[in-house]
């Protein structure tokens, strides 16, 4: 069962609901120690006002922190809590702005977070930015790493690295298939003798904390779908393998998992492939009530239509429920 609020969600799945809502509202209402972990993307601070609303950089961290409040007392003491945040410059300036490890040194010292580790999320697609260093002047590189802190309540938080194993690379699948002929390790100085730790296939590798996701949705089904409906898609979509990578890692099926900033709902879209039970909440009524289109994607689009038009002019006082989804990431 999820934890209920003081309104009906705009829609829900087998697994989840999705709530128009503000996130301080919402997570008030949580039990406390309830969440597995709370999986966002905030809007980032930058220094235009974006269709999605930010802060600026100046006024950022002591917002979120109050955001990152609550999400504390409501994280079971081995829950996590994962924020992508990319990088600002200084407006004007071609330097860069530290609100990011503002953010982690704020919830850490203050709020009473761990840091368990920090991820970079590497874009090869992001495009060159800014513009005035980049493209015109020429003086700095592209920018194409985001930060992604782990925060944990304890120091010894719930997490499963076997659960996101990467696919060996081609030598280490010859080392497996045949280890004597690839690999003849000395001892080593301090006599400690690593021969039988090669050659055993588990599954996969280690990750690293840099993980390259493409963020090239220019064909994916979501953005067709906004399209063919006639509605914009959400302009600050992270791609399904992020919270994919960390859901798996961080969690276990049947574990709640919540997004603060719901958006499109990827989050909640990708808990519902993994049967984790999830909760998203969006202030923006047309961002969540297009998310649907990630749990509709193999039906006609006249059906499409007309569950979005049916949310969109939906009231507080009725809910609609969304069928079991095909297993596939878009």
């Amino acid at each position: 069962m999820l934890p209920t609020l003081n309104k009906n969600p705009l829609y829900t799945t087998e697994y989840g609901s999705a709530y128009v809502v503000d996130s301080l509202e919402a997570l008030a209402q949580l039990p406390d120690n309830s969440v597995n972990l709370v999986m966002t993307s905030p809007p980032f601070a930058l220094q235009r006002q974006k269709e999605y609303g930010n802060k600026d950089e100046y006024d950022y961290v002591d917002w979120l922190a109050e955001f990152a409040k609550l999400v504390y007392q409501k994280l079971t003491p081995d829950g996590s809590f994962v924020v992508d945040l990319g990088g600002a410059y200084r407006k004007g300036h071609p330097v860069r702005s530290l609100y990011n490890y503002r953010v982690l040194i704020k919830f850490c010292d203050e709020i009473g977070f761990h840091l368990a580790e920090e991820f970079f999320w590497f874009n090869p697609s992001k495009l060159p930015s800014p513009i005035e260093w980049v493209n015109k002047r020429k003086i700095r590189a592209k920018d194409s790493v985001n930060t992604v802190w782990w925060l944990s309540k304890t120091e010894w938080p719930k997490a499963d690295v076997s659960k996101v194993l990467t696919e060996y690379s081609d030598r280490m699948k010859k080392l497996l298939k045949d280890p004597e002929a690839y690999y003849s390790p000395a001892k080593r100085p301090s006599g400690h003798d690593i021969s039988n730790t090669f050659g055993k296939d588990n599954g996969g590798a280690i990750p690293s904390n840099l993980l390259q996701i493409s963020n090239s949705e220019a064909s994916s089904k979501y953005l067709k779908l906004c399209k063919e409906v006639g509605v914009s898609a959400h302009p600050a979509r992270f791609p399904a393998k992020l919270p994919e990578f960390f859901i798996r890692f961080l969690t276990e099926p049947n574990d709640l998992v919540v997004d603060i900033f719901g958006g499109s709902n990827t989050t909640g879209y990708v808990c519902e492939l993994e049967k984790r039970r999830w909760m998203a909440f969006e202030e923006r009524k047309d961002y969540l009530s297009a998310s649907v289109f990630r749990f509709m994607q193999e039906k006609p689009i006249e059906e499409i239509k007309e569950a979005f038009n049916e949310l969109m002019a939906e009231d507080e006082n009725t809910t609609k429920h969304i069928p079991t989804i095909q297993p596939t990431l878009i």
